[in-house]
This record gives structure tokens, sequence and C-alpha cells, in this order.
């Protein structure tokens, strides 16, 4: 399954993916799976939402760890200070210069909160 999508991926945009985009296909099958799952909880339908967990499980096994909040709370601060970042108009630098570091081990939505929180402090 998660190699019919990469190849699809690649088909699609008539490319041959790196690993930061195959990561990042990977990591959106996660999500789709995360919110069906939260779907089926929603209509009481277990076996399929249960269903969903196992492929969540079989797809993280070819993504690399999560960071931990420590790591990810240091890595914000190294790049808000290489980067320089003051405020909110910094945003995209921080952003742009954290997603390859992060790309498939942290959700970049978490992310974005975090930094948007730590700029507007």
């Amino acid at each position: 399954m998660a190699m019919a999508a990469i190849k699809q991926k690649e088909i699609d945009e008539q490319i041959t993916l790196d690993d930061s985009a195959i990561l990042a296909v990977l990591t959106k099958m996660v999500k789709q799976r995360q919110d069906a799952a939260a779907q089926y909880d929603a209509a009481n339908r277990d076996d399929l939402a249960s269903k969903e967990r196992e492929e969540i499980t079989y797809i993280e096994d070819f993504l690399p760890q999560p960071l931990t909040d420590d790591e990810l709370n240091a890595l914000i601060d190294e790049t808000m200070a290489a980067t320089g970042a003051s405020g909110m108009q910094d945003m995209g630098k921080v952003m742009g210069a954290l997603k390859p570091k992060v790309q498939g081990r942290t959700d970049m939505g978490a992310l974005s909160a975090k930094i948007k929180a730590r700029l507007n402090a």
C-alpha cells in the first residue's frame, strides 16, 4: 500500500521522489488513516477503526522516530536564534529553516502552533 502511494505520486508528477518527498507521502498516509479512524470511532465502527490503526502502525515502521517535545523545543530555539526571528513576520523564515530538519518526525501543524506561540510571546 505504501509503495503503491509512492509510485502513484511519481507517476502523477512524472518525477522520481527523493527521501523527503517519500517521507511526506508516508506522513500524509498516516494522517489520512488517523482521520479515518476518528470518523469510524464516531460512527461506532470499532472494527474499521482498529484496521486503520493497524495500518498506521505498519506505515510508522518506515518513518523516522518522532521528535520528543524537548528535542523539538531545542530545534525551535536554535532555529529562531540562527534566523534572528523576533516576531510573526519571521514565521516563514523559521518554518522554512526547520522543515527539512523535522520532516516526517513531527506534525507540521503542531510545529507551526508552537512557533507561533513563541513568536507572539
